[in-house]
């Protein structure tokens, strides 16, 4: 488990992106039933009322009738029955990818160094031990699709999946989006318990709500709590990645490691919610938990399952939320909404007429008063959508329509260095005549980013890292050692060193 801003995941999950992505709701053959959002029940939370005897006046004749009502939730049983048939143990071998420490060097390198450690000591023998990781999922599809996180599936050799019934089965991953940390699966089986999809748009803070998982490999196990907040950002998925987008429903049902993945359920067993990190400095529950929120979760996984990856449109703008500064600062008329701080290259909302310092308050009818809030708005439309937006310049207010735009597509020769690199997950950048000179080499790529990928999964490699060689060939500079990485198949050795420091140093990575 890691920290960021001291919160910690439930399980392993990649710098906040300016640019807004999303996509639309749509129902696709794959899943052969109409739109599992429109099963929402509004207003159907059930109630009970109950009598306290207690502040009964102590009146002759008095009844229990007569005495005060106090409202207090429902057996929440049906819900928890409903929850738990659907929710499922998964467990991930990962692959063995081994890291070059200063102890060690992977087998398969060896005839690098001649049969000997370059680090002038014996490498240890002896076969890996496959690390482990368990988490939960939920079947969405009787035919045995399910949703989980990224983080519980990511860079897994194989899943195992075993449902309430204990029947065990092998799931194969259909697709996953780091940046709401949601993957589908499936495992080989039918007419399997499934739950619906709610509308998180419609849950409100103060609701009751069902959190269910496996923590600690509990099997089956359910807790409840309230809807504490909701459209949270706690900066947590940007490690894994470029473009996160996080508007968390947050709770304070108790979730532990092994619940990511789980069902977060309203009181009707609708799933409003994957729940995917807690809040804590101990690695435990503390008190409170976040989950994607199903109008997120569902479009992720529709599209998965029409396309195989995520449709995103983008609106291209980068916003900062209003606050009592900015409205001082740049005399806002508004003191609630986002203000436009800048534009993307080809922007939609450039193009459709919107200019830095409007403020949008709202998308599609909804009220927008934070970046959270955008970001789950837009995350539910696809390129060419066409979405409302509602914003004060000046004082005055506008209506303007914005059709969004996807990422433009790469030329081939782009794909396959993206590719790759997307793969290792790290950016590179040339040298300078002032660099080669301070370092004492000749030639090399520094790396200035290290994003989700191998590189990150499986050494302890950190920015500022500059890359010399590629299994023994010098690298020239960063187009280069991209080149030299696409061919390549197998184990890879890369060799280096940081700046201020002479001594030379083994990454081995497997492509």
């Amino acid at each position: 488990m890691t920290t960021t801003r001291n919160f910690r995941k439930i399980a392993t999950v990649a710098l906040a992106s300016a640019l807004l992505g999303g996509t639309s709701y749509a129902t696709y053959e794959h899943f052969g039933k109409p739109d599992t959002i429109s099963t929402w029940v509004n207003n159907a939370t059930p109630f009970v009322k109950a009598r306290l005897d207690a502040r009964l006046d102590a009146r002759p004749g008095a009844h229990a009738a007569d005495a005060p009502a106090a409202m207090i939730p429902a057996d929440f049983s049906f819900a928890s029955k409903k929850a738990t048939a659907a929710v499922v143990h998964i467990k991930s071998t990962l692959k063995p990818e081994r890291t070059v420490s200063q102890m060690q060097i992977p087998e398969e390198f060896r005839d690098f160094f001649g049969g000997r450690s370059p680090f002038g000591q014996q490498a240890p023998e002896g076969k890996m031990e496959k690390p482990q990781a368990t988490g939960s999922g939920v079947i969405i599809n009787p035919d045995g699709y399910i949703v989980t996180n990224n983080h519980v599936i990511q860079g897994a050799e194989t899943l195992e999946v075993t449902l309430a019934d204990k029947h065990t089965y092998k799931a194969k991953v259909i697709g996953s989006d780091p940046n709401t940390d949601i993957a589908l699966i499936k495992i080989d089986a039918k007419n399997l318990p499934a739950l619906s999809f709610g509308n998180s748009e419609n849950v409100q803070v103060g609701q009751w709500v069902l959190a269910v998982g496996n923590p600690y490999n509990l099997t089956s196990t359910v807790t409840a709590g309230i809807v504490s907040a909701k459209g949270r950002n706690i900066n947590i998925l940007g490690e894994n990645a470029k473009a996160p987008i996080e508007s968390f429903i947050q709770t304070d049902a108790a979730v532990n490691p092994g619940n990511s993945g789980g069902a977060l359920v309203d009181l009707n067993g609708n799933l409003i919610g994957i729940n995917t990190a807690i809040a804590s400095q101990t690695g435990s529950f503390a008190g409170y938990s976040f989950a994607v929120p199903s109008s997120i979760a569902h479009k992720v996984v529709e599209d998965i399952s029409k396309f195989g990856s995520v449709q995103r449109g983008y609106l291209g703008v980068g916003i900062s939320e209003v606050d009592a500064a900015k409205v001082k600062s740049f005399d806002l008329k508004v003191d609630e909404g986002v203000r436009v701080e800048n534009f993307a290259d080809e922007s939609a909302a450039k193009e459709a007429g919107i200019k830095i310092g409007d403020v949008i308050t709202k998308i599609d009818g909804h009220d927008i008063t934070s970046v959270p809030q955008l970001q789950e708005a837009i995350a539910q439309h696809k390129p060419s959508d066409k979405v409302t937006v509602n914003l004060n310049r000046d004082g005055v207010e506008k209506v303007i329509s914005v059709t969004l735009k996807g990422i433009s597509e790469p030329s081939l020769a782009d794909r396959s260095s993206s590719a790759v690199m997307e793969q290792l997950g790290i950016e590179l950048k040339d040298l300078t005549n002032q660099q080669k000179k301070e370092y004492g080499i000749g030639s090399g790529a520094q790396v200035t980013a290290i994003n989700a990928g191998k590189i990150r999964q499986n050494t302890d490699m950190e920015e500022g890292f500059v890359i010399t060689k590629i299994d023994k060939t010098p690298v020239a500079n960063a187009r280069e050692a991209v080149k030299m990485l696409q061919g390549k198949k197998g184990g890879v050795m890369i060799e280096g060193l940081y700046p201020g420091n002479d001594e030379t140093q083994y990454f081995a990575i497997g492509l």
